[in-house]
């Protein structure tokens, strides 16, 4: 049922013979407020749920583990799909000014991932399958129901930084945004929504023309060709030359600033050097870079650099005209980076609290 956004429901409850407003009711309770059982939906008449049920599935996702941070908070969720895959999910609870907190929740597209990026669990495990928009809402809607049990305001910021690559499920990513951002569903704001991707060249292009004042978030990593060739393979489809052309044509089609994740790896990137071809790849960009110190895989033989070689790097960026900030590290106490409970699960280690 969650596969349909509003025009879809609309078509299907007009072909019942029914008013406009029932589809605002059942889009309502199927979008926003994640229902599973067709009888919650009190102000729909039977005789609509009983139709719906004949044609379409409701149940949500099954919540198979539940990790909690003691560090910061963090929770990651493993979440179980109908197939008996699983994805993960992670919420991240901010607090900003004046007291409200900013809930961002860590969304995955696929299962598995195909790019297989040296640093990164997901990749390890290989690529199964695209999520279906039904399970990609389902991710945010799971968590909300959780916030909701303890009485907590929902999730208010969305990033699409969890397992695979979102531009390569494009049809099934825009279609949840624009359920997401729609005022009978979530309706969160499209500002308040990241897109991560590893530098897909042609979903940057078409992204650039949806209209949409997202993030764009260009996972980088390198400053050269040749070190992200052996760091991300992806590079060698779509060389630095190609991405860099789709950023500034991001940039000229939405005059939007990008974003661009850099992973610092001991010995591997994080140089004064790499700085400094770094600082020359982005002059002229409106861009930021975030720089993000490496949260240890097991499966990838990497550390991650000190304090002092980090804020070195850092500083080299800012003194050449690069805004450059270091991320918060989040939930290292549990393997909140991507891929890695899902990891953890599929070599039996059970040993994370529901």
């Amino acid at each position: 049922m969650r596969n349909l956004d509003w025009a879809g429901l609309e078509t299907e409850i007009r072909g019942m013979g029914q008013p406009p407003f029932r589809a605002k009711q059942v889009f309502q309770w199927v979008q926003q407020k994640g229902v599973s059982h067709w009888e919650e939906m009190t102000n729909v008449p039977k005789t609509i749920r009983d139709q719906l049920a004949v044609k379409y599935e409701l149940a949500g996702l099954s919540v198979l583990k539940r990790d909690v941070s003691k560090l910061d908070g963090t929770v990651k969720y493993l979440l179980g799909l109908k197939d008996g895959e699983t994805v993960e999910t992670v919420l991240m609870a901010y607090e900003e000014q004046e007291g409200r907190d900013r809930k961002t929740v860590c969304v995955s597209t696929q299962v598995g991932c195909p790019l297989g990026c040296s640093f990164c669990a997901t990749g390890k495990w290989g690529f199964i399958r695209n999520l279906e928009v039904n399970e990609i809402l389902g991710q945010v809607l799971a968590v909300n129901q959780d916030l909701s049990r303890k009485g907590e305001a929902p999730v208010t910021n969305l990033v699409f930084m969890g397992m695979g690559e979102p531009l390569l499920n494009y049809d099934h990513l825009i279609k949840s945004l624009r359920i997401l951002n729609h005022p009978d569903g979530l309706n969160i704001s499209l500002r308040r929504i990241s897109v991560s991707t590893s530098g897909i060249v042609p979903g940057i292009r078409r992204l650039a023309q949806e209209g949409m004042p997202l993030v764009l978030a260009v996972s980088l990593h390198a400053p050269n060709n040749e070190l992200r060739d052996r760091l991300m393979p992806i590079n060698r489809r779509y060389p630095l030359e190609e991405l860099l052309d789709a950023c500034y044509y991001w940039v000229s089609e939405t005059n939007r600033r990008i974003t661009f994740e850099y992973i610092l790896l001991a010995g591997i990137n994080d140089n004064l050097q790499q700085a400094r071809e770094l600082a020359e790849l982005l002059k002229g960009l409106l861009a930021n870079v975030n720089l993000i110190p490496y949260n240890g895989v097991a499966e990838a033989p990497f550390r991650q650099p000190s304090r002092n070689r980090i804020t070195a790097f850092r500083r080299y960026l800012e003194e050449h005209g690069v805004t450059a900030v270091v991320r918060e590290e989040r939930g290292s106490d549990i393997a909140a980076a991507c891929g890695q409970l899902r990891g953890q699960e599929m070599r039996g280690k059970d040993d994370y609290q529901i």
